[in-house]
């Protein structure tokens, strides 16, 4: 709640988490956007960034994420990808919420083009060596 008042005064969404790893509250965030001008700058973002700063690893596993409203879906994405354990929220987004995104993906596909096909191969072989190499 500290940190979600906090964002309200700075005129930010009021959203606050919290990292905990061990039972100790390892990394904090609030929503930043409006004040950075920053797409990325939500509450859960800049705690899993402190979290895996303080941990020396972008893996969270060992963590969990106490949030006060559920998360977006780019912070879905981002808490997945850090492999938190747990995240529990207060409050559930709003169903009703407005959709101001418009953007669309579309696939590169011109396979008549020769020099799609070569970049096209090239990085699938790029990609394809690099995971081979790790694992």
């Amino acid at each position: 709640m500290k940190l979600s008042k906090i964002a309200v005064k700075k005129d930010e969404v009021p959203v606050g988490a919290v990292i905990v790893f061990n039972n100790k509250i390892i990394a904090k965030g609030y929503n930043k956007r409006n004040k950075s001008n920053l797409t990325i700058d939500h509450a859960e973002i800049i705690a899993i960034t402190k979290a895996s700063k303080k941990l020396k690893d972008w893996r969270l596993s060992e963590c969990d994420l106490y949030v006060s409203l559920e998360p977006c879906e780019m912070c879905k994405s981002i808490i997945k990808e850090a492999r938190l354990k747990n995240v529990y929220y207060l409050v559930s987004q709003n169903s009703d919420k407005v959709q101001h995104n418009k953007t669309e993906f579309i696939k590169l596909d011109n396979k008549k083009s020769n020099i799609y096909n070569k970049i096209y191969s090239e990085y699938k072989k790029q990609l394809s060596d690099f995971f081979l190499d790790k694992r």
